[in-house]
C-alpha cells in the first residue's frame, strides 16, 4: 500500500533561519518560543508539561512517535507544548499497554508541528544565537508574510503564562486520613508531584495560583508545596507577594522550578533569561548538604542570579549544577523552607532526587511534632 506524502511545512526563527520538512500533527501555523529537550524517551510526559506552555519543542531524539502514547501517562489534561519539530516522526506505533498514535493525539489537540528537520543542525544553532521565538506552518509558505506574524509575537522575557495552566478552582487528592496535610500552590503543575505526595500518606490540597494565604491557612496545612509553571517569574509580582506571606506562616515549604524561582525573588533574589535553558533528564547535579551527585530532570529558561545568591544573608545554595555552575537549590538558614530549581519528581527521567519530597516530608513532621508538643503543654 502507498503511503501518500506528507504536505510541506516550514520552520521559521527570528532571526531569520529557515527549515524545511513535512507538516505532523494538525494543519496551520503556531508561534512560540523555539527550545530543545535532550531527553531520549518520555516525549508524552514532556508534551504535556505545562512548563512548556508558549514554546515550540525541538525533540534532540531522531525517533518521535514510535512508542504511541499510553492514557495515564500525562502530567496535565492535555499537550501543552505550542508546537513540534522532529527529525523522524512515526505514525506507526507498538507498545505493550498503549493507547493511540502521537499523530491522532496532537491532531486532535490542534498542535502543528513539523517532522524531517536536521534537528542537530537546529540545536547546534539554538545553542549559539539562544532561544528565540518561532513559527511553524503547513498553510502558508510565503517567508514574507510568516515573518510578518512572527515579529507580532511577544517574547517569553516579561511573558506570564501561569495564569493559563493553573486549576480554575481548589480539589484535593490523595488518602483522606492521611498523616500530613500539604496545600499545593498551582502555578503549571505536573501530576508526578502530587503522586509523590501521595506516595508519602499525605493529603494534597491543590489550590489556584491566586489562592490567598488567608483561604489556604482555613484548610490548616501542615506543608506548602510551589509548584514548577512556565513563564517569567519576575512578571508575577502578586505571585512573589504570595510566597512571601507563605514563607512568613512558619510553615514548611518546598518549591520546585517556578516555585523555586519565586521563593526566590520574594526574599530578595532575581531571576534572569537563560541563553537557551536547561531542558532534558540527564542533568548533573551536586547536592552541597551532602557531596552527593545525582543526574536530574530539568526544564526552565529562567534562573536564579548566582551573585544575588551568593550575597543574601537569608540563605544557603544547597545545589548546583555541575555543567554551568548555576544555583540549583537554595534553603532558608532560620526555617524549614527550601527549593530546587529542577525536578525531582521527574515524569520524564530518574529517580536521583525523590529524596527531596522525603525531606520534605521529615521538615513537616518535625514542625507538626514541636506544634503539637506545644499545644499539648499549653
Amino acid at each position: 500500500m502507498l503511503v501518500s506524502q506528507r504536505p510541506e511545512a516550514i520552520l521559521l526563527l527570528s532571526d531569520g533561519t529557515v527549515f524545511k520538512g513535512r507538516a505532523i500533527g494538525a494543519q496551520g501555523i503556531t508561534v512560540g518560543e523555539v527550545c530543545f529537550n535532550t531527553g531520549m524517551t518520555g516525549y508524552q510526559e514532556i508534551f504535556t508539561d505545562p512548563s512548556y506552555t508558549g514554546q515550540i519543542m525541538t525533540m534532540a531524539s531522531p525517533h518521535i512517535g514510535n512508542y504511541g502514547v499510553k492514557k495515564g501517562e500525562e502530567e496535565s489534561a492535555g499537550i501543552t507544548i505550542a508546537g513540534l519539530v522532529v527529525k523522524k516522526y512515526s505514525s506507526i506505533w507498538s507498545r505493550p499497554g498503549g493507547t493511540g498514535s502521537l499523530d491522532d493525539h496532537l491532531r486532535s489537540e490542534g498542535i502543528v508541528g513539523i517532522s524531517d528537520v536536521d534537528t542537530r543542525k537546529l540545536v547546534r544553532h539554538i545553542r549559539d544565537h539562544g532561544a528565540q521565538n518561532a513559527l511553524i506552518s503547513s498553510t502558508e509558505m510565503d517567508v514574507t508574510v510568516l515573518a510578518r506574524q512572527l515579529s507580532a509575537a511577544p517574547s517569553m522575557e516579561g511573558l506570564e503564562l501561569s495564569s493559563q495552566v493553573s486549576t480554575g478552582r481548589a480539589y484535593e487528592v490523595g488518602p483522606e486520613n492521611a498523616a500530613f496535610k500539604v496545600a499545593l500552590l498551582d502555578f503549571g503543575m505536573k501530576q508526578n508531584i502530587q503522586r509523590c505526595m501521595e506516595e508519602r500518606n499525605c493529603r494534597v490540597r491543590v489550590f489556584p495560583m491566586n489562592t490567598s494565604l488567608t483561604e489556604m491557612l482555613e484548610w490548616a496545612p501542615d506543608g506548602f508545596l510551589l509548584s514548577n509553571g512556565p513563564g517569567d517569574p519576575g512578571a508575577m509580582p502578586s505571585s512573589v507577594e504570595l510566597v512571601k506571606q507563605v514563607v512568613s506562616s512558619g510553615i514548611p515549604v518546598f518549591g520546585i522550578c517556578l516555585g523555586h524561582q519565586l521563593l526566590a525573588e520574594s526574599l530578595g533574589m532575581s531571576t534572569e533569561k537563560m541563553h537557551h535553558g536547561h531542558r532534558g533528564i540527564n542533568h548533573p547535579v551536586k547536592d552541597l548538604t551532602t557531596g552527593h551527585d545525582e543526574i536530574t530532570s530539568q526544564n526552565h529558561g529562567f534562573v536564579v542570579k548566582r551573585q544575588d545568591a551568593e550575597k543574601s544573608d537569608l540563605v544557603e545554595i544547597t545545589h548546583k549544577h555541575l555543567n554551568d555552575g548555576s544555583v540549583a537549590g537554595i534553603r532558608l538558614k532560620d526555617r524549614p523552607v527550601f527549593s530546587v530549581q529542577y525536578h525531582p519528581e521527574a515524569g520524564p527521567g530518574p529517580l536521583d532526587s525523590r529524596y527531596l519530597f522525603d525531606r520534605f516530608v521529615d521538615a513537616i513532621r518535625v514542625h507538626v511534632g514541636k506544634d503539637r508538643t506545644v499545644g499539648q503543654s499549653a
